[in-house]
């Protein structure tokens, strides 16, 4: 716990995180965290590999920066080996015995990353919202659509969600400093922006589509040297072979990896549910699910027709 919280003792977080730019909607999440005023925990969710985890260490740093002391702030990692199947609210126990503070609980920050991964986390958390009254709780994770559903079932007025998506394509461009290419139109009436290089522009925006909305992309010339693989390793086969089945029950993960690819080499495409069942020889009523659960997570976008 030591290693992961090394504010306790220095006072800052590594400066590793310290050093990652900062993403704009951090602005947006911090208010969340730090208002204590209601009695809610707030959920981050969001796809594979976005920055959650950086923006909660972003979170705590400026937690530190207003005032707030370091050993009044948690960070728990749920996927960590050596915590299976422990609950949350043990997790957080532990953490005071460390801090010597297990009894002083007011004013504490308890971050919980990789939720989803205890079972019922649910239930673990609403109760420790109800129980621990002047601690504030945060938690994130990676399956949008299994934290949302658990959560509303079980945490109605008690839990906050913040959807942190992909980078945006003014993010894109912020994070590299190139925003400076998008200038303020003095006349508005017909657009609010405009670019002093518009072939340029061009150009970055297939950049972004190129190699998606991930920051690590941005940041590294290994990565965009080979940006499918590391896409298809760390987020869709991650998210295929390891979330989706666990979170849902699947026991047929070659069948939800066969519609994959068939949507995925069909991209843009229209099509009825009818259609899809026969051409990728799935039942109707599983595709469906199927169809619900890889938009959950991020890796397609149904548009219905109007």
């Amino acid at each position: 716990m030591s290693i992961d919280n090394p504010w306790w003792l220095s006072g800052m977080i590594a400066d590793d995180y310290k050093n990652m730019p900062l993403r704009p909607y951090s602005h947006l999440f911090y208010p969340l965290v730090a208002d204590t005023t209601v009695r809610r925990a707030t959920i981050l969710m969001g796809p594979r590999r976005v920055g959650k985890t950086v923006m909660l260490y972003h979170t705590i740093n400026k937690l530190i920066a207003d005032g707030v002391n370091p050993q009044k702030i948690i960070y728990l990692s749920i996927d960590t080996p050596i915590y299976n199947n422990i609950s949350l609210e043990e997790l957080f126990h532990y953490a005071c015995q460390v801090l010597r503070q297990d009894g002083n609980y007011d004013g504490f920050f308890v971050f919980y990353d990789e939720i989803q991964y205890l079972k019922l986390w649910e239930v673990h958390l609403k109760s420790l919202v109800d129980t621990f009254r002047n601690v504030k709780f945060i938690a994130s994770g990676s399956a949008a659509a299994a934290l949302k559903m658990k959560s509303n079932e079980s945490g109605a007025g008690r839990f906050t969600h913040f959807m942190l998506p992909p980078l945006t394509f003014y993010e894109f461009l912020h994070l590299q400093k190139l925003d400076n290419i998008i200038v303020e139109q003095k006349d508005t009436s017909i657009t609010p922006y405009d670019t002093i290089n518009m072939d340029e522009l061009n150009r970055l925006f297939i950049e972004y589509i190129n190699y998606g909305g991930y920051p690590e992309v941005v940041f590294s010339e290994k990565i965009r040297s080979n940006p499918g693989q590391y896409i298809k390793s760390d987020i869709i086969d991650k998210v295929l072979l390891r979330d989706l089945p666990s979170l849902y029950g699947i026991t047929d993960i070659q069948e939800l990896n066969r519609l994959f690819v068939h949507i995925a080499f069909r991209s843009g495409s229209e099509f009825s549910y009818e259609k899809l069942s026969t051409q990728a020889g799935i039942k109707k009523e599983v595709l469906k699910k199927y169809l619900e659960y890889l938009e959950a997570a991020f890796l397609i976008k149904v548009v219905n027709r109007i």
